[in-house]
């Protein structure tokens, strides 16, 4: 069988066997769930929500942001500087939902009523809204990517097909992911009283909201520099750049907000309590938001560009916070409420391993296989003004 033209291709390097490992453990694990439907969680009434909605939902969802806001800076705004990246962003969405569907029917108790909100709505439930966005999303996300897999496979009217359906699709996965991006922090409002009062606020949907918005240009930054790197793909220095500037131009928003609401509340001093909590949020705002955007706004009013480097590095930072951010919500905010410990068990430990290991396989495969990336040059491309280079280090691949 041959994709593109080509025959199909997948390296075993030591990295993809240990990754094939863990996709083994997890095909047994998911196995033994849907067969004895048994609990495997040591979740409680006092820990209701535990590693994989953290993994599954919370963080999966605020990473595939990069798939909407890239798209809409594309197709909406017309920036067409971003186009090297609007494929391979999309493919992250895609398969970031396809996990985190896959991560909820796990999560149910009962996994084979998963379509029972479907026919049966609950309109005046947030959990209900936010099952319906994401089911629907995933069929936008599956549209939005379908072109570059018939293509792909030579089917090339139905490729063209999809493709006419580009306009619907993005303006639908905007609105669709603006809901249930903002009503995951909605999913906490409703936890007054338990909530610490350093993440509760009736501004969470607004903080959820902008935090994805900034962190999703960012994983995509992330993304495109491992490409580069072990796939020999060039450094789009205009659309990096771009990318940059939004995350950081949002991320200032979101930083400004945070700490006014905090100080509104009479919840700023708290943060120098130097208890858990405190130190805990203390980390997540100084590695997510006041050290990316310092260094954003030092270059920016210098007239400075940012470096390659730099841009990297910003946002490796900007996923760290809203990764420890969305960890404080679910474990360090909800600890003293809950009035117990919490750790989770072996199963879920190696589900969500494993999840995020076929998620890389099935990533690497069609990057792989497909056009995702656009097609490299035999020279390689200057990355910025501090005359750093993507050296074309095709044995860089085998090492993937």
């Amino acid at each position: 069988m041959t994709i593109n033209g080509n025959r199909i291709t997948f390296k075993l390097t030591a990295f993809r066997l240990v990754l094939i490992a863990f996709s083994l453990i997890f095909v047994g694990i998911v196995a033994y769930r849907l067969v004895n439907v048994l609990q495997m969680t040591i979740l409680t009434d006092a820990w209701p929500w535990g590693l994989w909605i953290f993994i599954d939902v919370k963080l999966g969802v605020a990473l595939a942001a990069g798939g909407f806001t890239t798209a809409g800076i594309y197709y909406v705004l017309g920036v067409k500087k971003v186009k090297s990246v609007v494929k391979p962003a999309i493919l992250t969405a895609w398969l970031g939902y396809c996990l985190v569907g896959f991560g909820l029917l796990m999560d149910l108790g009962r996994w084979y009523g998963w379509w029972h909100p479907i026919f049966s709505w609950g309109e005046h439930s947030v959990m209900f809204e936010l099952y319906m966005c994401v089911l629907l999303y995933t069929i936008v996300l599956t549209c939005e990517f379908a072109p570059v897999l018939f293509k792909g496979l030579g089917l090339v009217k139905v490729s063209s097909f999809f493709t006419s359906l580009t306009a619907p699709l993005v303006i639908g996965g905007i609105a669709l992911s603006t809901m249930h991006q903002s009503s995951l922090g909605s999913m906490y409002v409703l936890t007054l009283g338990k909530l610490n009062e350093l993440w509760w606020t009736m501004l969470l949907p607004v903080l959820y909201y902008s935090s994805a918005v900034a962190v999703g240009p960012a994983m995509v930054t992330c993304e495109t520099a491992l490409a580069g790197r072990f796939f020999n793909h060039d450094w789009d220095k205009p659309a990096m750049t771009f990318l940059a500037k939004w995350s950081g131009y949002v991320m200032s928003f979101y930083l400004v907000l945070r700490l006014s609401d905090l100080l509104i509340r009479g919840q700023l001093f708290h943060l120098f309590a130097f208890d858990t909590p405190s130190v805990m949020c203390l980390l997540e705002l100084a590695i997510g938001a006041i050290i990316p955007v310092y260094y954003f706004w030092s270059y920016k009013l210098r007239g400075q560009e940012m470096t390659k480097k730099m841009i990297v590095r910003n946002a490796v930072l900007m996923v760290l916070g809203v990764t420890l951010n969305r960890g404080n919500v679910v474990f360090t905010g909800m600890a003293k409420a809950a009035g117990t410990s919490y750790f989770p068990s072996m199963a879920e430990s190696f589900l969500s391993i494993g999840l995020i290991s076929v998620g890389i396989l099935v990533y690497l495969f069609i990057v792989e296989n497909f056009d995702v990336f656009p097609q490299h040059h035999d020279q390689p491309s200057v990355a910025g003004n501090d005359n750093e280079q993507s050296s074309p280090e095709g044995a860089n691949l085998a090492r993937a």
